[in-house]
């Protein structure tokens, strides 16, 4: 009997002691996306509203390499700054993990965005685009794929030019552009 309590023991300790608890985006995601000053959505590529048949194979090869897009925005005003900058600084730091690959990046330390991914360059699962503004707050939209390449993101630009976007699914960021 005591034996068995002891490897219940140990084997409790060992899948707690075994469990990352460095933050990432995904964790920050989930806890953040029923506060009250922040605003989640999933979007499909249903959203894009694209003709199939229209669509060279490489673009369709682009549009199929994309899963899902989540975004996460934060509503900024002058009763939250403090707030703002905090949560701010909690995204920048999860950025700042190896993991997430810089791209690019525009604009100042307050006001700017960056793009960064996450995978090799011939297979990319996560591309993340951070954008923020003191007075507006920011939003993060993690981009989420198999295989996805920078030749596939800009060809999915192409597909966007086509595509007639399916505003409904963005009606819950209408509120974060309003001043």
């Amino acid at each position: 009997m005591r034996t068995n309590i002891f490897i219940i023991a140990v084997t409790a300790l060992l899948t707690l002691g075994s469990c990352n608890s460095e933050p990432t985006l995904q964790k920050y995601f989930v806890e953040n996306s029923e506060k009250k000053d922040f605003i989640a959505l999933d979007v499909s590529p249903t959203i894009l509203n694209v003709d199939q048949t229209s669509l060279s194979a490489e673009q369709s090869k682009a549009l199929n390499s994309f899963d899902k897009m989540n975004i996460l925005a934060f509503k900024a005003d002058q009763n939250n700054q403090a707030e703002f900058e905090t949560e701010r600084n909690k995204v920048k730091a999860i950025l700042k993990d190896p993991k997430y690959q810089e791209l690019m990046k525009i604009g100042s330390g307050k006001d700017g965005a960056s793009v960064s991914y996450v995978g090799s360059d011939d297979n990319i699962k996560e591309f993340v685009i951070f954008a923020n503004r003191k007075e507006n707050g920011f939003a993060v939209v993690r981009v989420l794929g198999e295989n996805m390449n920078p030749n596939n993101i800009m060809t999915l630009m192409s597909v966007l030019q086509k595509s007639k976007i399916d505003m409904e699914q963005l009606k819950p960021l209408e509120q974060l552009l309003k001043k």
